[in-house]
Formats: C-alpha cells, structure tokens, sequence
C-alpha cells in the first residue's frame, strides 16, 4: 500500500548532519536487518528510533491487515506522544532493508528535549501532529461497539476522545454490517457496549479504570516512593502546578480521575484566555498542558481518582479508589468542581442519552439537525451555545434570571444575540424530563408567570451554577459553608502552626488548594493555571522548612 498522502509533511522533518549528531549523544547506536520488528503495535518499553542509514517503515495494523503509513530515511525519526508519557504504541516499525539506527530511551528523551530547545521543538511538534493524524484517521489499538442509546457508550467516547486515544467508534443502529463484528468476538447485542482492545481483549462495558489499564494509559505507581508533590486534579490549575513543578526540578505525580482537562476541557472554545486571540478549545489547551508536564517529567495517572487524604504530618498519604496508596512531602488539591443537577426525580435515567454535561465533539455529533436546550448563564453555557449552533437546527438556552449580563462575557453576549438559530429564554427552568430509554421531550416553566410548555427536545445541556469536589476529604481539611476549601489569610483558627499559612496553603501545612475547589477562587481557566502555577512557589518553601 502507497504512503498516506494527507500526512502533514510537517510531521515528519529531516534532521541534518549536524543536529543528527546532538541527537546521536542522547541515544545508543544499533543495526536493524531487514524485515526485523523495532517495536510493534501494544510495546510500551522501546524508544525513539533515528535513521542514520537505509530505510524503516510505520505501519498502521487494524484486524492482522498492514498498511504503511510512512517510510524512513536518513535523519527521519520515529514516535509520537505516547513515547513522553510511556504509553504503549499505536503501530508497528520495521526495518524495509539493513539500517543503522540511534535509539533514545524515554528518560534521554525528556533530558533531550528539556536541555535542547532546538531538537525539542522539533520532536515535540512532530510527535502532535503524527498524534493528531492518528486521532482523526482512528489509527490504533482500540474499537468501541456502542449505541447512542447507551449512556456508557457516550462515556467511553468521551473518555477515549479526552485523553487522546485513537479509536474506531461503530455504532450498532446504523452500520448494518456489525452483525458479522459480533460474531466474530462472541458478542451479543446485550453486551453493549464492547471495547475491543488490541485487536485481542474484549471488555464488555468495562469501566474508564478498565479501559486506561487495557490500553496501558496510566503511569505506573511505586507504592514506596515518596514524591516531592501530589497534585490531585489535571484540570487547567493542576497541570499548570505539574508544569511548574517537574520543570523546576520536583518528583511531581498527578492523579486524574477522569482525563486531563477538568471541566475546561469540555469547553468548545474559550477566546479570552492571554495569549489565543482566536480562541482554543478547552481540550486542545488541555492536551498542550499534558504534553508539556510530560515533557519535563511528571507523571499522570487518569482514571484513578482519590478517596481519601489522611491527616497526619509530612509525608502525606493519598488513598485511592483502587485501594493503592501514595505519598508526597507535599500536595496540591487541584480537584475542581462539577455542575449542579437538577433537582428532577428521573435526571440519571437520562444522563448519557439525552443530558448532558458538556459539549464536546462527542455530543456536537449527536445533535446534528435536532434542536437542542442548554441551561445555564455563565460563560460555559455561552461557549456551548455557540459551538452547538453550528450543528444543531436550534438551540434555546434557558436562564432563571432576567438575561445575560450579570454571569456572562459580553463578547458571548453579543454573539448569541447574533446569532439566528439561538433564542435566550429568560425566568426559565426545567420542570420534567419525559422521554423512552432516551430523552424526548422537555418541559419547562416560566418561573415569572407560572406558565408551561413542553417542547421535543431530545439533548439537554447542564451547565449551571458548580459545586466543590471535596467529599473525598471527609473532614481532613477546613471548608467553607459551600464545602469550598479555605485558604491562607480565610483559616483564622483553623491555622496550625506559629507562621503565617501561605496565600494557598490550607488548614494541613503542606496541602494547598488551588482553581475551581478553593473558596473565594476567580472561576476562569486563567486564573486556576496561575494559582497552579504559584502554589510551586509555596512548595519549595514548605519543602525548604
């Protein structure tokens, strides 16, 4: 099969002499005959290969059929991202005739690309856009046979889509052909949804934990290190504090129950963030964070969340829901907050098949031609107003109070009332959901005049006012009212020791809380990645003591 024409050619640049050379004193010199296997699809233990002569090809491996994807050469490289994060690879390399290569482990390619900025730059974007090619071609390791009736369907889409895990998604209503898929696998239509995982393991709706083993998605936990920092939460404040701290020397390990993000990374464009004039989605900003935190070091472990914190004094012992322990002489409470819900008696049975809690690519698909509802007034809701009205026929964004001025940017203001296909309903709220196995009408009232009206809506966007992620700290730390963690000059009594606590330090000396989950934060993903950012500062001085 012919090379891949649509490949950016940008993903695949030509080192010369000289820069082949930087590259050669990272790395160990070996030779590879022809038709030998470097690696192969599902390896998570060999490095980046650099050609110094004769040829190597990338082939893309679906069901035991090959396909090259790119062949080779002289100062052409191998990898993408899951070589910074130690993940297993999505396709196979072999030797097209005898070559000599350079090979650079995972650990001498981050002391590479952290101490020279040239070869970085150059591998680092190669290694994104190779990645984002492997995304939007569903070159991988992983199938998912779901149904958009099943709301584990939606969230193993989201799971994969967020942590940047290509996948080919086959859906039982419309390919009428998947019979023969299921046959092949032993699979019944009541198993759905299924996750075949390397062509090899079938999951039967396996949980996100499940999944992120399978694919080898985690980094691996030593139960007897004692990192410097924990950071719990990679959402925008969190990964700022794993990018500060690994790049400035710290043994950082982060802990994610979900994918990387938080709720920012379901945000379909934020256009007032410094430094993206035309805005970033919330994920794509995500994913550049993640990149660089692994870059300069830090671990990330996503679909492992924390139960419990104790205590006790440094080192602190972080409990997770898969009953491993970790310690760190120092964390960050990074968890964030999730949307309220509404107070309906039949919301979970819609959850995942007709609401929803953000508007990512994911959802956008399933709203296409329907019209849709979002509730919420803040700038969250604006995004997705805007984002959806370029797939969905309509959509009606519903607010308890008067309008839009006093919870959301103006620029957002100015557009959705430009906007034909959105229509502000203000002194709304939902009433009911009604609906079979899936959502299929809203009805809401105006809580003004007291009148109803039920509309045939079947996708419903939740994006109201947010409450702290702190229950898994049972007590440990001070809380406002709210349950928001309190911090710094906010302890008053609550305060411990003879010094002043630090600005983001809460009531456990050592522990700061930082973003969303903190009382008093400023809830924009500029603020949250500079409070993640400043609370290192206060972490080496806590480590200095």
């Amino acid at each position: 099969m012919p090379e891949t024409p649509e490949m950016n050619p940008a993903a695949f640049p030509t080192l010369d002499d000289a820069q082949i050379a930087r590259v050669a004193a990272f790395g160990v010199e070996l030779r590879a005959e022809a038709g030998e296997i470097l690696f192969d699809q599902g390896d998570a233990d060999r490095g980046v290969f650099v050609v110094l002569s004769g040829s190597i090809e990338i082939i893309g491996v679906s069901n035991a059929d090959e396909a090259v994807l790119r062949v080779l050469g002289r100062g052409n490289f191998t990898g993408e991202v899951s070589q910074l994060s130690g993940r297993r690879t999505l396709v196979r390399c072999r030797a097209r005739e005898s070559s000599k290569l350079v090979e650079i482990d995972r650990t001498n390619l981050q002391r590479m690309m952290q101490t020279d900025a040239g070869l970085g730059e150059i591998f680092l974007t190669a290694f994104i856009l190779r990645r984002v090619y492997l995304i939007d071609h569903s070159v991988g390791d992983a199938i998912l046979i779901g149904s958009n009736l099943s709301s584990d369907s939606l969230r193993l889409r989201s799971f994969l889509a967020r942590n940047g895990h290509p996948h080919t998604y086959i859906d039982v209503e419309r390919e009428p052909d998947i019979q023969s898929v299921l046959d092949h696998f032993a699979i019944r239509v009541t198993d759905i949804p299924v996750l075949i995982c390397r062509g090899q393991l079938v999951l039967r709706n396996p949980s996100n934990a499940e999944a992120a083993a399978c694919f080898g998605l985690n980094a691996g936990i030593d139960n007897d290190d004692v990192s410097d920092l924990i950071v719990i939460g990679a959402g925008p404040s969190g990964l700022a504090a794993a990018v500060y701290g690994a790049s400035e020397g710290l043994n950082v390990l982060v802990i994610e129950g979900n994918a990387p993000g938080g709720q920012a990374g379901s945000s379909s464009r934020i256009e007032n963030y410094l430094g993206f004039p035309t805005g970033i989605s919330g994920q794509s900003l995500a994913n550049r964070a993640f990149l660089q935190a692994e870059k300069f070091g830090a671990r990330i472990s996503v679909a492992r969340a924390a139960s419990s914190l104790k205590c006790g004094r440094s080192p602190y012992t972080v409990e997770l829901d898969d009953g491993v322990s970790v310690q760190a002489r120092s964390v960050i409470i990074a968890s964030g907050a999730q949307y309220r819900r509404l107070n309906l008696p039949n919301l979970a049975q819609f959850e995942g098949v007709g609401v929803y809690y953000g508007a990512t690519p994911v959802e956008s698909q399933l709203c296409q031609d329907q019209e849709v509802a979002i509730v919420g007034g803040g700038n969250s809701a604006g995004q997705a107003a805007m984002y959806l009205s370029g797939f969905a026929k309509h959509v009606h964004l519903s607010v308890r109070g008067p309008g839009l001025e006093d919870t959301m940017s103006r620029y957002l203001i100015a557009r959705i009332e430009a906007c034909p296909n959105i229509t502000l309903k203000p002194w709304t709220e939902v009433d009911a959901l009604e609906g079979n196995g899936h959502l299929e009408r809203v009805r809401c009232r105006n809580n003004k005049t007291g009148a109803s009206d039920t509309h045939e809506i079947r996708h419903l966007f939740l994006m109201t006012g947010a409450d702290p992620n702190t229950a898994w700290l049972r007590g440990c730390l001070a809380l406002d009212a709210k349950q928001f963690i309190r911090t710094g000059s906010d302890l008053g009594s609550d305060w411990p020791l003879r010094r002043a606590p630090y600005l983001l330090e809460t009531s456990l000396p050592g522990v700061f809380a930082v973003g969303d989950v903190r009382a008093g934060s400023v809830k924009r993903v500029a603020s949250a990645v500079g409070e993640g950012s400043m609370a290192v500062q206060f972490v080496h001085k806590v480590l200095a003591e």
